[in-house]
């Protein structure tokens, strides 16, 4: 049991590392779960919109998830795209949000390894 809590913890300081070499682009828990949202949602193979992101209001107010989403798209983690009748945004991951979820992948593996 206690080598899960340290595999955990050890998991924890890799990720705090990597947000300290990244100052710029550390996210808030907003954000880190829309993000995950839309990396999952297009891991499916499914379309995901700005109305259907800023309608989850157990996360925040749909004045507070727009301003996420802006935030995730200057930093450069997401794109926000007209779909094909012109009305609605599509938001889809970057590289740079695949880059991201690959490097939590390596610090899991990291945390399992050494416990």
């Amino acid at each position: 049991m206690l080598t899960n809590k340290t595999s955990y913890l050890r998991f924890l300081n890799l990720l705090d590392a990597i947000d300290r070499m990244n100052p710029g682009k550390k996210l808030d828990r907003t954000e880190e779960s829309l993000l995950d949202k839309i990396v999952l949602a297009s891991f499916a193979k499914k379309t995901i919109l700005v109305g259907d992101l800023i309608s989850l209001s157990e996360l925040g107010s749909q004045a507070t998830l727009h301003g996420r989403l802006k935030n995730l798209n200057a930093m450069g983690y997401i794109k926000m795209a007209a779909n094909a009748d012109g009305r609605k945004k599509e938001v889809v991951p970057t590289k740079l949000a695949f880059k991201r979820y690959e490097e939590i992948s390596k610090c899991l593996e990291k945390a399992a390894k050494a416990g």
